[in-house]
């Protein structure tokens, strides 16, 4: 992050604006909105700007630049609005001279400090910035926001604003008016709102809060939710609202850290991740921590990689739950056998290919794999490992061992959706030789079949390696 976006309240603050043209006057009357005293100096200043002035909006000096006006016991930050490049890059130098934030209009590297794209809807400011990179492209974004953003939502807003005290009074947990008002804000209220009816969502509104069981609503509850297998894209609806809903996340060493940041971020975050022999946190203690946080009165996030019912252990943590009498929510993944595949152009069936696949754990039990080869071994079909990587001489042997033709295809994807997915394509005679010499990381998947073939002609996802 570049820039860190805050907003700042301009009402009985000083600025200075330097320049008196176009530009200037779009920053002038984006400050007036925000009822900040404004100091403008330029040796030419437009008709507008003087019509403001005029209204008392704010006082001009129609003469050049001196550092004179540069006082830092008046003025918190100065806008600079010249056609002078090598003028701005003084006044920038001045400017932290004298310890005063500067934005020089269209000069990103001489800024302290930037403006965003903004939409407003009453109350509500939403600002969009690309760091100085593309204003155009921020202008872009903002606009698409528009079309998704009814007009209806300042009144929502405010609405919300004219009933907030009168809410809170009424509940005794302070936990409990952001569950209210989380409830509220999906249900028939906004729609009320946004198709003109006011009054009756008032009503609706005061109806609910009578009917409010606070002891209930703060029980605590397990989400039980599949990150996928990389990609946030990937998220499903469900996932990304009880991510924002949860008090404390669980999440799991296979969660992309892009994901991570989806998540609500004043939520207590905690990492359980496993890795091969090296455990942080045991299940058993995972479980006990569902138990723990959920009893306590939380809405607790166990954020697995996949979906948590394919080699997740979904079905283990719930088993807790039902014993222990916690409500839960179980939701779906995009596992990594299909994402993964999916990305790497490689269709897991196909008419003339396979007809049939079997998801499969290439993870050591006890030191041994023990897998029915046999079963795996069929005609038309695709077998998928998940932990595969550090027992691929094993599976390649075993595979062959038990009749697989030395010459099946097969690709090993490292850290599949993502930016940085990565395809080792052999076939199972060759695969452990090229895991020795390229050194893949994990996460990986392997898929085994002639479906492998297709990955040239059907490949279409671009990565960074």
């Amino acid at each position: 992050m570049k820039y860190f976006p805050f907003f700042l309240k301009l009402s009985e603050q000083s600025c200075l604006v330097i320049g008196g043209g176009d530009v200037a006057e779009r920053k002038v009357d984006l400050l007036i909105k925000a009822d900040a005293q404004i100091t403008l100096i330029a040796p030419e200043i437009s008709d507008h700007i003087l019509s403001l002035e005029k209204e008392k909006k704010l006082f001009c000096h129609k003469e050049g630049y001196d550092k004179k006006f540069l006082d830092p016991e008046k003025f918190k930050f100065i806008i600079v609005a010249t056609n002078d490049k090598k003028l701005n890059i003084q006044i920038a130098a001045d400017a932290r001279e004298k310890r005063i934030l500067i934005n020089v209009v269209d000069q990103p590297d001489v800024c302290d400090f930037i403006f965003s794209s903004i939409l407003e809807r009453g109350p509500i400011t939403i600002a969009v910035s690309t760091g100085g990179s593309s204003p155009v492209l921020a202008r872009m974004l903002r606009t698409k926001l528009e079309t998704m953003i009814p007009g209806g939502y300042g009144r929502l807003a405010k609405t919300v604003s004219d009933n907030r005290v009168s809410i809170r009074k009424k509940l005794k947990n302070s936990k409990s008016n952001r569950i209210f008002w989380e409830q509220i804000l999906n249900s028939k209220f906004v729609e009320l709102i946004l198709s003109g009816q006011d009054d009756e969502a008032v009503a609706y509104l005061k109806s609910e809060i009578d009917v409010f069981d606070e002891e209930v609503k703060n029980k605590g509850e397990v989400y039980i939710v599949g990150a996928g297998p990389g990609d946030p894209d990937l998220l499903t609806f469900r996932a990304l609202r009880l991510m924002q809903q949860a008090d404390i996340a669980l999440y799991d060493r296979l969660v992309h850290p892009s994901i991570i940041d989806l998540i609500r971020r004043d939520a207590k975050k905690i990492y359980v991740g496993k890795q091969r022999d090296i455990h942080s946190v045991r299940q058993e203690e995972i479980n006990e921590l569902l138990v723990k946080y959920a009893k306590e009165g939380n809405r607790v996030l166990r954020l697995k990689g996949g979906d948590p019912f394919i080699f997740g252990r979904g079905g283990e943590e719930i088993d807790t739950l039902v014993d222990e009498k916690i409500a839960f929510q179980v939701v779906p993944g995009i596992t990594a056998a299909s994402g993964c595949a999916a990305y790497a152009g490689i269709p897991l069936t196909h008419r003339d290919h396979a007809q049939s696949c079997s998801f499969v754990t290439g993870h050591l039990k006890n030191g041994k794999l023990n897998l029915n080869w046999e079963k795996l071994i069929q005609k038309d079909h695709t077998i998928i490992f998940y932990m595969g990587l550090v027992t691929i001489d094993i599976i390649c042997d075993q595979l062959q061992k038990h009749g697989l033709d030395k010459n099946t295809p097969c690709a090993l994807i490292q850290q599949g959706t993502t930016p940085e997915q990565k395809e080792f394509v052999s076939t199972i005679e060759d695969m452990p030789a090229l895991v020795k010499k390229e050194k893949p990381q994990a996460p990986t998947l392997l898929i085994v079949g002639d479906v492998v073939k297709l990955r040239d002609k059907l490949s279409w996802y671009k990565t960074n390696q």
